[in-house]
């Protein structure tokens, strides 16, 4: 039996912000099906964490965790949810507080998390053989593993979901925060600031990213976001594994949210479409192509191309809808479009479950143009609900959708490579065209039927790397 503990800020059904939420609740799930394998995940108690799961908890302990001179009380609790067990880290000051991030004192407060985990593994009865931490604000507990070294013979993982967040503080805070010699500031220390991030890549076993293009592309000086050359150093280290979704969560066939249940049916599949077209105040007309949007209203997703060119598609007989919350400039292009175009745009500013799941349930074409894109869910989520996605080939986007050959009638989607507006745009209008030819819109839809991007594969992936885990260190 060998056991493995998670470490994040955020997982589904408890707290979420975004995809780290969604992986961090479905995987350990997946790994379930290995009898040999005990997955259970550490997460800190939010106020945001609903009452009624607060209810369900089981008090394990109480104890200190000595902060550089502060002395924080600490409590952990202990929840079985759908035969997964999760510990939560108590604590009133820095986690009763409205929303999990954004506060001028997040570096603090997630080192002080990764303190309290590692000082939680001599309360919690489970020793790990692997403690795996995600993204940067578990990234301390990796490098306090190593250091501290809380659980003999523990190997450490790190998963990196985005690498342009990384928890960067000033390098007098190790003094402020840490009760460690100064031999270990240089394993904590990049460019001359406290780096939560780096602190993980230098002393993880093992790193790794959620898509094999991603691991390959921060390892390159545009994506790597400051810490390319740590991770070139450790390239034999760095390895790439895909993301996927939960079937039982996002199932076009038992979806709650959607007007009309289907599996593969295209014919109900309209029936959405022009629910979705409602909805939105759109004419209704099941034969004109929707194209949509589900995203952060971000610079990352491609916003900028979109605003290019999405005018002269629109002369074209189709309907673009986005729902989505974000940057001020963009919410404003978006509600001018909707206003300037009524029978072709509409806007859904705001972000609503149920609306998302119409959005995928009933469009033709999901449009994600993302600059850089460690996974991406979405157009996972897209495919799963039968909706053909449109994607720039960057990260994970570029490994979980192969392009539609005209010629061979294989591809599940359409994608093009450059950050280029007019590249955007040229795919586009070859998707109009395909939707418009009936072989192949027959061909490309039986192939987008046929794909699975599950987390079975995924998560034998991980599997094997635990399995093959030594401590580097000792």
């Amino acid at each position: 039996m060998k056991n493995v503990l998670f470490v994040a800020s955020e997982c589904t059904p408890f707290i979420k912000t975004g995809g780290l939420a969604d992986v961090i609740g479905s995987l350990p799930k997946a790994l379930k099906q290995y009898e040999q394998l005990d997955t259970r995940v550490i997460l800190p108690l939010y106020d945001e964490i609903g009452q009624e799961w607060h209810g369900k908890m089981k008090h394990l302990a109480s104890f200190d965790v000595q902060l550089g001179w502060r002395n924080q009380q600490t409590d952990v609790y202990l929840l079985k949810h759908e035969g997964i067990t999760y510990y939560f880290i108590a604590n009133d000051y820095y986690f009763t507080r409205k929303g999990i991030y954004g506060y001028y004192d997040d570096g603090e407060r997630f080192i002080y998390f990764s303190q309290a985990v590692i000082e939680a593994l001599s309360h919690i009865n489970f020793k790990p053989d692997t403690l795996h931490a995600h993204d940067w604000q578990a990234g301390m507990a990796v490098a306090l593993a190593r250091i501290t070294k809380p659980v003999e013979g523990m190997s450490t993982v790190f998963t990196i979901h985005n690498i342009q967040y990384q928890g960067v503080m000033p390098i007098g805070s190790f003094e402020d925060f840490f009760r460690l010699s100064r031999e270990h500031i240089a394993g904590m220390e990049w460019n001359g600031m406290l780096n939560c991030l780096k602190s993980a890549l230098f002393h993880a076993d093992k790193v790794t990213t959620v898509s094999p293009t991603y691991a390959e592309e921060i390892q390159e000086e545009y994506y790597g976001e400051g810490l390319a050359p740590i991770l070139r150093e450790r390239s034999n280290d760095v390895t790439g594994i895909l993301n996927g979704i939960d079937p039982k969560e996002y199932h076009p066939l038992t979806d709650p949210y959607l007007p009309v249940n289907y599996r593969t049916s295209r014919a109900k599949k309209k029936e959405n479409k022009l629910a979705l077209q409602k909805t939105s105040g759109l004419p209704q007309d099941e034969e004109v192509p929707v194209y949509v949007m589900v995203s952060r209203l971000v610079e990352q997703k491609g916003i900028h191309l979109i605003q290019h060119i999405l005018e002269e598609f629109l002369e074209e007989e189709i309907q673009f809808i986005v729902l989505g919350t974000g940057e001020e400039e963009f919410e404003n292009y978006f509600r001018w479009l909707a206003d300037s175009y009524p029978d072709k745009a509409a806007a859904m500013l705001t972000f609503d479950e149920q609306a998302s799941r119409l959005m995928y349930g009933g469009a033709d074409f999901f449009l994600m143009p993302s600059k850089f894109e460690p996974c991406g869910l979405a157009q996972l989520i897209a495919l799963q609900y039968k909706t053909v996605p449109i994607v720039r080939e960057t990260g994970g986007l570029k490994d979980t959708v192969t392009p539609y050959n005209r010629l061979t009638g294989e591809g599940t989607g359409f994608s093009f490579s450059n950050y280029n507006a007019h590249e955007l745009l040229h795919v586009l209008r070859l998707s109009l065209n395909v939707y418009q030819a009936e072989n192949d819109w027959h061909l490309l839809s039986q192939n987008v039927n046929k794909s699975q991007f599950t987390w079975k594969e995924s998560a034998r992936e991980y599997k094997n790397m635990y399995d093959a885990l030594t401590p580097i260190y000792g």
